[in-house]
């Protein structure tokens, strides 16, 4: 009996080591096949770079769109609040001149007012406003985001 427990644990033994040989020998077999080689790796990066170009232009070039959006929805703001800011005046001061040069209204925005008699009771507003982009606190034509234009009309006497 004694000497079957001592075979049995023998065999077992064998029958362990043999499948842990076999398993380290597939391990090593799969270890080497499942690289990338240094060929592999250099086109799959050329690959990559070359989709990725596309991409940042088209992220660079939305991005410029977003920032011109931004300066003219601002704009358009400041030159309604500032229309507002006339008509109000205008009712106890009409005939006060409303007309204002480079006038700056939120920072790097700049503001131009003209105000041209069309008759006696009746005057035309024109609001421009834009961004100052190269800083020079003069808005030029090519810096105007924004032009609006309205009458105001004498309220009583």
């Amino acid at each position: 009996m004694r000497r079957k427990l001592i075979e049995f644990i023998v065999g077992s033994w064998e029958f362990i080591d043999h499948k842990l040989r076999t398993t380290n020998h597939e391990l090593r077999t799969i270890k080497r096949s499942s690289g990338f080689t240094l060929t592999e790796v250099v086109v799959a990066s050329g690959l990559l770079i070359i989709a990725m170009v596309p991409m940042l232009r088209a992220l660079t070039s939305s991005h410029l769109n977003t920032v011109t959006i931004q300066h003219k929805t601002r704009s358009l703001t400041l030159a309604q609040a500032k229309l507002d800011e006339i008509r109000a005046q205008s009712i106890y001061h009409y005939t006060d001149s409303f007309t204002e040069v480079n006038t700056s209204l939120d920072g790097s925005y700049l503001c131009n007012v003209a105000d041209v008699p069309v008759s006696g009771n009746l005057r035309t507003i024109t609001v421009s406003v834009g961004y100052d982009l190269d800083g020079n606190n003069i808005l030029q034509p090519g810096e105007i985001e924004v032009i609006l234009t309205t009458f105001v009309a004498k309220r009583w006497q």
